[in-house]
């Protein structure tokens, strides 16, 4: 069964906004990386001041959950207004599954990322469904 997380996404205020976030929930961050972790890329150019902003950060909140965020920079930054800065993410369990659910969603609306191998190790793609709804669809290849 594919489990779904809430993932947020700020204009530059994700780390304070996740360490809000930790002191109402609690806990640890899972992860915390930053866009100058990214290996360059001629496709997605970074300017300096993007480098420091939240790539990707996860606070588990139950067993179930986690919440996640990342700071939006560059050509993605325009998109995102309060409002539209949710997205569902969907961890799958295999790559197959991925691909069902990724095509699935994707019936009717539009893809923004295809699904492929990432550098930190996963098989992931985003889209906007047919009724406007973001999501994220991950298969972490180590699955925890």
């Amino acid at each position: 069964m594919a489990q779904v997380n809430p993932y947020l996404n700020f204009n530059g205020e994700c780390e304070a906004a996740f360490n809000f976030y930790k002191s109402v929930f609690g806990g640890e961050f899972n992860r915390m990386s930053r866009y100058k972790d990214m290996p360059p890329s001629e496709h997605m150019p970074m300017n300096e001041a993007d480098s420091e902003k939240v790539m990707h950060v996860s606070l588990p909140l139950s067993k179930e959950t986690v919440l996640m965020g990342s700071d939006v920079g560059g050509e993605w930054a325009k998109y995102n207004v309060v409002g539209n800065n949710i997205q569902l993410s969907v961890n799958a369990e295999s790559e197959e599954d991925a691909r069902r659910i990724f095509s699935g969603l994707g019936a009717g609306g539009q893809v923004k990322m295809p699904l492929e191998k990432t550098f930190w190790g996963a098989f992931f793609g985003m889209l906007t469904d047919k009724f406007g709804v973001n999501w994220m669809v991950n298969y972490d290849y180590e699955q925890k």
